[in-house]
């Protein structure tokens, strides 16, 4: 109950302070490429319930109708505007929705879509015992999971082998860990990231 109630105020709060960038991200991504300003996607949630993930478009018009669900290296899918997106992390501001609406939490495992969820139905049955999240130990370690795949031969392949199942042991690592401090620790940590990646960028 705790967590929940903290859930619903900060992304109360995150939806306030983040309304004029939210407004100037919709401008620029019209002008940028044609399409809605936001892409929706079914990902799987806790009990399985599926459920559509919302982020800020960021690749082109179409672009989750090709065969690929990974994204690598420089994308040609990805638009102008969709790269700084991604890189800042912006482009994930509007899950904040799905916090509120109860699809999922700030901190949580990272939902996944039906596809992969059902090649490891045994782990899954266990980490959706809990609502997906924002961020979680496996967006802090793979905060950049383009770049990563796109030095892979196979990125698909090395998605699948590699990548997800260690996703996946992370995923359980934060339900034997999980607790509100914790959760609190994940939160800044990754804010610190972002806030060092953008002072980065502005350097």
């Amino acid at each position: 109950m705790i967590k929940r109630t903290f859930d619903i105020v900060l992304a109360l709060l995150g939806l306030i302070l983040f309304s004029p960038v939210m407004v100037l991200v919709a401008f620029m991504i019209k002008c940028d490429s044609k399409g809605a300003v936001f892409f929706k996607q079914e990902r799987m949630g806790k009990g399985f319930r599926p459920f559509l993930i919302y982020k800020f478009r960021t690749m082109r018009q179409h672009s989750d109708h090709d065969s690929s669900l990974v994204t690598i290296g420089r994308d040609p899918r990805i638009t102008r505007a969709g790269w700084f997106l991604r890189k800042t992390k912006i482009d994930e501001i509007p899950q904040l929705i799905n916090v509120l609406k109860g699809d999922m939490s700030l901190v949580g495992p990272r939902p996944e879509v039906r596809r992969y969820v059902e090649l490891f139905p045994r782990e899954y049955a266990e980490i959706l015992t809990v609502r997906p999240g924002i961020t979680d130990l496996a967006s802090l370690k793979y905060r950049d999971e383009a770049a990563l795949l796109g030095k892979a031969e196979d990125p698909n392949k090395e998605y699948l082998s590699h990548v997800l199942p260690d996703k996946i042991q992370l995923a359980k690592d934060y339900l034997q860990r999980s607790s509100f401090l914790f959760d609190l620790s994940l939160i800044l940590k990754t804010l610190v990231k972002l806030f060092d990646y953008r002072m980065r960028i502005s350097s």
